[in-house]
């Protein structure tokens, strides 16, 4: 087979299974995993198909993509743990009450809360809340819900019912895109109502998101740059981005 049948071929089992392996292509067309990723590449540049780890996906199933919480905590640990640090220094004086959405880079902000003051916390995250349980100098409240198997996270209507009844100092929120166009957004509904009630119950409202997130745009928006107060991001961020953000009247922090 040429290579640009083996690339046809390619495109065409990604577009009709939305998803394809690298391992699994090779195998199909005995070539080696090397040479795939070569296609696949050449593939993405005449926008095909997007790479993604391990494989391609149909561009049409992009914004849906929903990885794993134990996928994403493994991906920019060194920036995100600058994040979260970073975030450390936006907490109020004294303690406070904090709203804290799911997330990789929100645990961490959690496994941080200074022990010289006292915090009440309200998290719909299975994961945070056994992080801060066990903590003398947090007071958790665990939302109720339907607990979804890639973000460990409570959604539902029972859970923005919750939400609803709290008003919090900050709250601190996840993204798996933010763009000047588009907003705050993420791939299913139920957990884009829960972020939304999180903006709202929040008389500050700080997103936490690495520079990958960037100028990417999810199925569902859950909030306009006008509704919240700060960006911290890592340092890979472009000044341009910055400038634009900036402009629509966030502050950026940069770890």
């Amino acid at each position: 087979m040429y290579a640009e049948e083996r690339h046809q071929a390619i495109a065409e089992m990604v577009a009709s299974r939305g998803r394809v392996a690298v391992t699994e292509l090779a195998s199909r067309f005995s070539v080696t995993t090397e040479t795939v990723r070569r296609d696949l590449s050449q593939l993405e540049r005449l926008q095909l198909v997007r790479r993604v780890h391990g494989g391609a996906v149909s561009l049409r199933s992009v914004t849906m993509l929903e990885p794993r919480l134990s996928d994403r905590d493994q991906e920019r640990t060194p920036e995100k743990d600058r994040i979260a640090q970073a975030a450390v220094a936006l907490l109020p004086q004294g303690g406070g009450t904090l709203l804290i959405d799911a997330g990789s880079t929100t645990a961490r902000l959690a496994s941080r809360l200074p022990a010289t003051d006292p915090w009440t916390v309200i998290t719909h995250s299975v994961p945070i809340a056994a992080i801060l349980a066990p903590l003398p100098h947090v007071e958790l409240h665990l939302l109720p819900g339907r607990v979804r198997t890639a973000t460990q996270a409570a959604v539902g209507h029972e859970t923005v019912q919750a939400i609803g009844q709290y008003r919090a100092d900050l709250a601190f929120l996840g993204t798996n895109g933010v763009s000047t166009r588009h907003g705050l957004s993420t791939p299913d509904s139920e957990e884009a109502a829960t972020k939304r009630a999180l903006v709202e119950g929040g008389q500050r409202v700080v997103v936490l998101a690495d520079a990958t997130k960037i100028g990417q745009e999810r199925a569902v928006r859950f909030a306009g740059l006008d509704e919240v107060d700060v960006l911290v991001t890592d340092d890979a961020i472009s000044p341009s981005d910055v400038a634009a953000f900036e402009a629509a009247g966030l502050d950026v922090v940069e770890a």
